[in-house]
């Protein structure tokens, strides 16, 4: 199971104000099959086998496109642990669990 962050910046779009782009990206992911999402204020964190995650993110870079941005810029960040099954909460709890040893 992978675990990506990815950040979509498209640009040229005539405003500062990107909350409609953000929306569409959340379409476009629930379109999307083999994966689950999370949406946070800076980014979106996706999780599933490593080629639907890639399947994912091109279509999520490709998006801004799609609604008139002449520019797109994308960052992506993956954790691809294969030793064991791993998830943004089981990672979460891992450190909580830490937290609360003190």
């Amino acid at each position: 199971m992978a675990i990506a962050e990815v950040t979509i910046i498209p640009i040229g779009t005539g405003s500062t104000s990107l909350s409609p782009y953000v929306a569409e990206l959340q379409r476009v992911l629930q379109k999307q099959e083999g994966i689950q999402y999370t949406l946070t204020s800076m980014s979106t964190i996706i999780e599933g086998p490593l080629e639907h995650v890639w399947k994912a993110i091109a279509a999520l870079h490709e998006a801004p496109f799609l609604s008139g941005a002449q520019r797109v810029s994308t960052s992506v960040k993956i954790d691809d642990r294969r030793d064991k099954e791993s998830s943004s909460e089981q990672k979460l709890r891992s450190v909580m669990e830490k937290l609360a040893d003190r």
